[in-house]
């Protein structure tokens, strides 16, 4: 398995004097790998913390007891369910603890006095992660990142007959005009917490990305002459061609790291990760 991720500096951060406020990470072994990404609230104190401490919760936790290729899907969605919960509590916890620390007071002699009013909402962060065991992926997200899984469907007919990669954006960004974004440090997150599980045997990537991304990774509707309500289609262009590219250099992310650092990303202002773990070296 090809595991490979690039996070970049969003322009209008860049403009600001503001660091990156997205993270990553990715966990491999035996044919399974854990994908996270997160990204930082804007305009959050400690956001870009947040979504470190969001992405370390994510993977040790799906990296725990991960259902068999073999197993029953309702295995998969109570499982994946379960571990959603686990994450929120875990990364509120870790909050909780780095805010504590953060507000205490100091005297010479060490702390004293009450701690002051700290709030979760300086380390908000949204959060989506995936599960890869082939045939199946396990998605869970809060917030606004996305994913999509990369398919070998065949192409034509007969023995010589070759496979053609296509993409499936299963995990979408809310629609235009939906709810406001919710984050890991929201009360009720738990309640808005999205996970679901692919069974798909033609399995030959999982992508997550965060919202920064949407610009440079997804279609609108028209480019294939379908009506607004279809909803944002993934490119093929980059999806596909990201896959191809990652394969023929085994893995090297610095093209995924210049495609996230080009004119066309440049659109959206906001900082943009891509993490990806493609099934098959071809």
């Amino acid at each position: 398995m090809i595991v490979a991720g690039a996070a970049v500096q969003g322009t209008a951060h860049l403009a600001r004097g503001q660091g990156c406020q997205d993270a990553f990470k990715a966990v491999e072994w035996d044919g399974t790998a854990v994908l996270a990404v997160a990204d930082g609230a804007g305009g959050r104190e400690r956001s870009a913390l947040g979504a470190h401490l969001a992405v370390d919760a994510a993977c040790r936790i799906l990296a725990e007891d991960v259902p068999g290729e073999g197993d029953a899907p309702e295995v998969w969605t109570g499982w994946i369910a379960k571990a959603g919960a686990r994450i929120i509590g875990d990364y509120r916890r870790a909050v909780g603890g780095v805010l504590s620390a953060v507000a205490e007071p100091s005297g010479p002699s060490g702390p004293s006095g009450p701690p002051e009013p700290v709030d979760a909402g300086a380390l908000a962060a949204t959060l989506a992660a995936a599960v890869v065991r082939p045939p199946w992926v396990a998605f869970l997200s809060v917030g606004d990142c996305f994913g999509t899984v990369l398919t070998r469907d065949p192409d034509g007919s007969g023995p010589g007959r070759e496979e053609r990669e296509r993409c499936h954006l299963v995990l979408p960004p809310p629609a235009p005009g939906a709810p406001e974004t919710v984050f890991l440090s929201s009360p009720g997150a738990a309640l808005r917490l999205r996970s679901f599980v692919v069974w798909e045997p033609r399995l030959s990537g999982v992508v997550l990305a965060t919202d920064g991304c949407a610009a440079l990774t997804l279609d609108h509707p028209s480019v294939r002459e379908l009506p607004p309500e279809a909803g944002p289609l993934p490119s093929e262009r980059f999806f596909c061609g990201l896959a191809a590219t990652l394969r023929a250099n085994g893995g090297d992310a610095t093209p995924l790291r210049a495609l996230l650092s080009g004119p066309g990303a440049a659109r959206t202002g906001d900082d943009l990760t891509v993490l990806c773990a493609l099934t098959d070296g071809r």
